[in-house]
């Protein structure tokens, strides 16, 4: 019998925040500011929440640590948003294991990266994700994000992964090539779910059919983020349409440097964070944090020095 994935497709919906991975400045894994980031983002009316994608660095992370950060993660939210876990790696096996984990901790979904580094062809890819998928009755959000990956997930190639796999259900596309995103809802249906992974384009795809945005600024700005979602599923495009522009200085500034060094570098001078990063991946310089509190301080969100 195959499995109904309506219900979660109603729910996950709007601002799915991809939560950062907070360190302790030792760059242990600090699980009690997770539990307090997430309180703060559904305080603020994030919609949904997701751990160890790309703004999550789970290549940073051991694979004992992915578990255990999906596991708080799971604990803190208390079935009070859905919970989408990032579930993949460069490496097949350990994708099945932490989709499978990912299931076992009870997640409504996984989702799960084009593997990074190794650059499969389309075959490959189809291969990795109906392997994946079979393995699993959760939900399967397929993550292409070419400009990290070095490969892109073809229309073609994500169209046949819908076909054959009735749990892999939506993208999150981390693609700037617009074109491609209208094409993804023509070939793959327009109930296909469709996440934005570029902030500029987060209310655009939701003009045509999308079904929110996993978009890092909503970190550090997560009521707005959520309220353009709510704008635009209330009918008002006009408030929608300010909002998404309101964001366009923020977003701006938050990618200047590889995600997330900005955006932890953002919640560290609003006081929820250690801005710590793992190496190879560091803070970002003293010119754009110069630029990121100025520009934080534009939204309100810290207090200017004395």
């Amino acid at each position: 019998m195959v499995k109904n994935y309506e219900n979660i497709k109603q729910r996950l919906r709007g601002s799915v925040t991809p939560l950062i991975t907070p360190f302790k400045a030792n760059y242990e894994v600090d699980y009690e500011k997770q539990t307090e980031l997430i309180d703060y983002q559904l305080q603020n009316g994030t919609h949904a929440i997701s751990v160890t994608g790309t703004s999550g660095e789970p290549s940073s992370l051991t694979l004992e640590e992915r578990v255990y950060v999906m596991e708080n993660a799971h604990k803190a939210i208390r079935g009070r948003v859905p919970f989408a876990p990032g579930t993949g790696s460069t490496n097949h096996e350990e994708t099945m294991y932490l989709t499978k984990k990912a299931q076992e901790i009870g997640a409504d979904a996984a989702m799960v990266i084009v593997p990074y580094y190794n650059k499969p062809n389309q075959h490959a890819l189809f291969k990795h994700f109906k392997t994946v998928a079979d393995a699993v009755d959760i939900p399967i959000i397929v993550y292409n994000i070419p400009g990290r990956t070095a490969v892109n997930m073809e229309v073609e190639t994500l169209a046949r992964l819908r076909e054959e796999c009735p749990n892999i259900i939506g993208v999150k596309e981390s693609n700037k090539d617009f074109e491609h995103v209208n094409r993804v809802l023509l070939h793959c249906g327009r109930d296909f779910m469709l996440f934005s992974g570029i902030e500029l384009l987060c209310y655009p795809m939701l003009a045509i059919g999308g079904a929110g945005s996993i978009s890092a600024t909503s970190n550090v700005e997560p009521k707005k983020v959520a309220d353009m979602h709510n704008a635009w599923a209330e009918g008002d495009v006009e408030q929608a349409q300010n909002l998404h522009f309101e964001l366009m200085k923020l977003n701006d500034v938050l990618f200047k440097d590889t995600n997330p060094a900005p955006v932890k570098a953002a919640l560290g001078m609003m006081g929820k964070i250690e801005p710590v990063l793992r190496l190879p991946m560091d803070v970002p310089s003293e010119k754009l944090q110069n630029e990121i509190y100025e520009t934080l301080m534009d939204y309100g969100k810290v207090l200017q020095q004395t």
